[in-house]
């Protein structure tokens, strides 16, 4: 009994951690990760199967997306543990046959990872023997430019991603680092932003006479960002 708890126990990455190191065979050729994304931020995500109807829906919403990303300084790379073949034959059928959402002719040209030894998603706590032991659950990690992972989401096999929460958490991410700030819920580009608690009651004082600075007490300072300005910073960075 006590083995199979600890066959049960996942490894996963933590936010602040180093991105786990490999090298794959993907469709576009070999990576060594993260090194070869060196200063770009990274989303690595995994799928569970190719040839599977969520998957292929969120395939075409990410090749979509891929310029809007590309924007933001971000690469895709994606990953099942099924081989080369399958996904090359897959992302062909996608393109020539698959129309949803009125997206059709669709091409996915960045990375999809051969795993087949399930070694990189064992790394990113990808199989979790609770939901399948034989398929990756769909997990979003976003990292760094300097390799470093900063957020992950993990969602069961049933469910389809939100891309519009990846980009608005990818921006979100870089705008806290470009302007020193913390986003408060649902926050997007040309919301308020949040400034962190005083440090004393000076400096709070201080805030609550700023008069670019809201305070409804020392806790809750919020101040106004403009649109174009985070868009400048956060934009091919």
């Amino acid at each position: 009994m006590e083995e199979n708890k600890e066959q049960q126990v996942v490894s996963l990455p933590r936010i602040g951690d180093p991105a786990p190191e490999f090298k794959a065979v993907t469709t576009q050729g070999d990576i060594n990760f993260p090194a070869d994304y060196k200063g770009s931020w990274v989303i690595l995500f995994s799928h569970p199967a190719d040839f599977t109807p969520v998957c292929t829906s969120e395939f075409m919403t990410f090749a979509t997306m891929e310029d809007q990303f590309a924007e933001a300084n971000c690469k895709l790379v994606g990953l099942s543990v099924d081989g080369l073949y399958s996904h090359i034959a897959w992302l062909r059928t996608i393109k020539e046959k698959i129309e949803y959402k009125g997206m059709k002719d669709v091409e996915v040209t960045f990375p999809l990872i051969e795993d087949i030894t399930m070694n990189v998603a064992k790394k990113y706590g990808m199989i979790q023997p609770n939901e399948d032991t034989t398929k990756a659950v769909r997990a979003v990690f976003f990292i760094d430019p300097k390799g470093i992972v900063r957020s992950m989401i993990y969602y069961p096999l049933s469910l389809g991603r939100n891309f519009d929460e990846l980009y608005r958490a990818l921006i979100a991410m870089k705008a806290a680092d470009e302007f020193g700030v913390a986003t408060p819920a649902d926050w997007r580009p040309g919301d308020d932003v949040i400034i962190g608690p005083a440090g004393s009651c000076g400096t709070a004082k201080e805030r609550m006479e700023d008069s670019d600075i809201d305070c409804k007490d020392w806790f809750f300072c919020t101040k106004k960002l403009d649109k174009d300005e985070v868009l400048s910073k956060v934009l091919k960075k």
